[in-house]
């Protein structure tokens, strides 16, 4: 884990300045248990630009959650999975998924993805 030049008042704010990125917790979700590449993420998170998902990847990867691996191949391939550190948020992400499941149950909208990622 890289240490941040920046000043946190509270846990919290170091928390979503780490994944509050538009895309950021919706993209750490679906590495949450795989390892994925970048069409593969393209297409769980298809709302995304290719500008906009290829900013939230690396400002993951520069914050230590993910890593990004390439292989020097034609084309090229490009893997992204989660780092250690990454990982430590898998309990926060389950609440995320869960309180976003009882909340679209609520409005009436039935939950598009599952536990296992879908």
């Amino acid at each position: 884990m890289k240490k941040s030049n920046m000043v946190f008042h509270c846990p919290v704010e170091a928390t979503v300045s780490l994944i509050g990125g538009k895309y950021k917790a919706v993209i750490l979700w679906h590495l949450m248990n795989q390892t994925l590449r970048y069409s593969e993420l393209h297409r769980k998170v298809p709302d995304a630009t290719d500008k906009m998902l290829s900013q939230q990847l690396r400002e993951l990867e520069r914050d230590g959650l993910i890593t990004r691996t390439v292989y020097p191949v034609v084309p090229p391939k490009t893997e992204y999975n989660l780092t250690e550190f990454g990982k430590s948020l898998s309990a926060i992400l389950d609440e995320m998924c869960n309180w976003g499941e009882h909340y679209l149950i609520n409005i009436n909208q039935t939950p598009c993805c599952s536990q296992n990622n879908e």
